[in-house]
């Protein structure tokens, strides 16, 4: 089965760059990526963000898949295009899922997919793929937990990370294991209008 015909969009923009005027940018591809600056980088829920961010190396890529087979060729052509360049051409990349897997429980499963594909393709130990959702739920965690909101992206985002790239991160940073604690209590500090400010998409009516 192959990718539809339309080409999907893609951005790689740090924030610090004005867009070309003669890019449109996708309405998920714009949510992500304010998301992005917002959130995962105004909050510092990941501390090894914002400089690849700035330095133009992170790429949002959103795809039209309409079915699961397509997402995984989608998938696989994200993470074979990170294997034939370097970090310091591309450090990671963000594939914005907007016409799929909308609920969590399918999302959930098809990370079994995801880890399927990095050990038939020999993967393991070179990416890792980190996952976002809008109803994002730790295990163990009630729907309304406040730490649910560290994973809530505006759609379901599958996240491709470079191991190596992210074991030198880990071994520069003064205290790594305290960073998911960290972010708990970010989240929990969070009142009303904070929330509706940073994740508008959760609070828009059905």
């Amino acid at each position: 089965m192959s990718e539809n015909t339309s080409m999907p969009e893609s951005i790689a923009v740090p924030k610090n760059i004005a867009v070309p005027k003669n890019i449109t940018l996708s309405q998920e591809s714009e949510a992500v990526k304010q998301w992005l600056q917002d959130v995962v980088i105004g909050l510092n829920l990941c501390p090894f963000a914002a400089w690849p961010w700035n330095n133009g190396l992170i790429r949002i890529e959103t795809t039209d898949a309409k079915t699961e087979s397509d997402l995984v060729i989608k998938l696989h052509d994200e993470c074979r295009a990170l294997e034939d360049c370097s970090a310091s051409e591309l450090e990671t990349t963000l594939l914005v899922i907007p016409n799929l897997l909308s609920d969590f429980h399918d999302y959930n499963q098809f990370l079994d997919t995801v880890d399927q594909l990095l050990v038939e393709y020999q993967w393991e130990g070179i990416f890792q793929v980190a996952s976002f959702h809008p109803d994002y739920c730790f295990a163990g965690a009630e729907p309304d937990d406040a730490e649910n909101l560290t994973n809530r992206s505006p759609y379901p985002v599958l996240h491709i990370i470079r191991e190596e790239s992210l074991e030198k991160a880990v071994q520069q940073h003064s205290d790594p294991d305290g960073i998911p604690d960290r972010n708990i209590e970010t989240m929990e500090k969070l009142n009303s209008t904070d929330k509706k400010k940073l994740f508008p998409y959760l609070f828009r009516a059905s």
